[in-house]
């Protein structure tokens, strides 16, 4: 096997494929990424057997030659070594050899590595994947189901369905869900030719995390296909696959009430500042709660008290406030979450009374919804 190839644009391939690498693999070749050269190209791979990622270099493109190729072939190698000699290497014209077998030998400039590798027949296959289930998704819409729905994953392995996202295919609609028992965030998406026999998985937040590291380079549509097991995850030159995890998923919507006795409409941005600084002294108490009240003359107060840090109260001017008067408390760090997900927007806030969950809006937007429930302080 032997090829060069511009320095850059071998980083860039590499910066994606290692994001799928652990250093804790029980599976020794797996702390590798596999190359492959063919005529067309290189194609480089990096798993940690839940998440597998691919991503093709073409040799030719927009007829600027990337890759010269002299000879074919494949080879494994250690992966955080390969890439930190990629980084550092003086040029950006790298040529890379395997001679006698697993001998590789990276040149750049003065500068030559030689590193010993593995051997490419030893590395797991690709799951196979039947493309009968296929849906397409704009980048920019994926990049905000991932953003408006991860972070209320659980992290903690007790159930560890809840540690991912379910995906659900309602009505010719994708409704994305995740919820650690305290919280809930769902996303709703209208979208064309969405599988039939497939209506619900649950995809790994880890996984959804990463794919939404690589989605930032990229505008182009998603093709999803989902199986039983795998989903994948298609975008320009790179395949995403990510294992899914087993177990029912809870039935999230009775969680959600259907009348409320409050509701206030408010600028997201100013509640969400107002609660950023309530936190200052409620984050010094274990609890990190905050205190929110509805006062006359469409006011509310946010307050927090921490026995040894003191105290703070601040008003804040709403939009319209209906129903019943309230005073509620709530983690500062899931409604600052929740509001960042709305993005700043107009929120509506609609409770059922102080110990029951409440729900946030957009005021402009139905699709996106977030749930809290509140803390017991006395």
């Amino acid at each position: 096997m032997k090829f060069d190839i511009l320095r850059d644009r071998l980083l860039d391939g590499l910066n994606d494929v290692t994001k799928a690498i652990s250093s804790k693999t029980t599976i020794p070749i797996l702390t590798g990424i596999k190359i492959d050269v063919t005529e067309e190209g290189i194609r480089l791979t990096g798993s940690d057997a839940d998440i597998t990622i691919q991503t093709f270099i073409p040799a030719e493109e927009n007829g600027d030659q990337i890759i010269n190729v002299a000879e074919t072939g494949s080879i494994v190698l250690q992966a955080r070594m390969f890439n930190e000699i990629v980084r550092k290497l003086p040029t950006n014209d790298v040529e890379i050899e395997v001679t006698n077998e697993l001998q590789t030998h990276i040149r750049s400039g003065k500068t030559e590595f030689h590193l010993i590798g593995s051997d490419a027949s030893e590395y797991p296959l690709l799951p196979e994947i039947s493309t009968d289930n296929q849906f397409e998704i704009p980048a920019d819409l994926l990049k905000s189901i991932i953003r408006e729905t991860v972070f209320a994953v659980a992290t903690s392995e007790s159930r560890p369905v809840l540690t991912g996202v379910n995906w659900m295919i309602e009505n010719d609609e994708l409704v994305c869900v995740a919820t650690d028992s305290h919280r809930l965030a769902r996303r709703k998406a209208k979208l064309e030719k969405l599988p039939s026999n497939i209506d619900s998985v649950v995809i790994p937040g880890k996984s959804l995390n990463e794919l939404s590291k690589i989605l930032s380079e990229t505008n182009s549509p998603v093709e999803i296909t989902m199986t039983n097991q795998q989903v994948l995850f298609k975008t320009d030159h790179v395949l995403f696959f990510s294992r899914l995890l087993e177990g029912n998923y809870p039935d999230t919507t009775r969680l959600i009430p259907a009348e409320f006795k409050t509701n206030i409409t408010l600028n997201g941005k100013t509640l969400l500042q107002a609660i950023d600084r309530a936190s200052l002294v409620a984050r010094e108490d274990r609890n990190n709660v905050v205190r929110f009240e509805t006062l006359e003359g469409n006011l509310v107060k946010i307050s927090s008290n921490s026995p040894e840090i003191g105290k703070v109260e601040e008003q804040i001017p709403v939009e319209s406030l209906d129903g019943e008067d309230l005073i509620i408390s709530f983690s500062a760090k899931y409604m600052m979450e929740a509001l960042k997900a709305i993005d700043g927007q107009d929120v509506i806030i609609q409770f059922t009374g102080a110990m029951r969950p409440f729900i946030l809006r957009s005021v402009h937007d139905d699709s996106i919804l977030q749930l809290i429930l509140p803390v017991r302080t006395y």
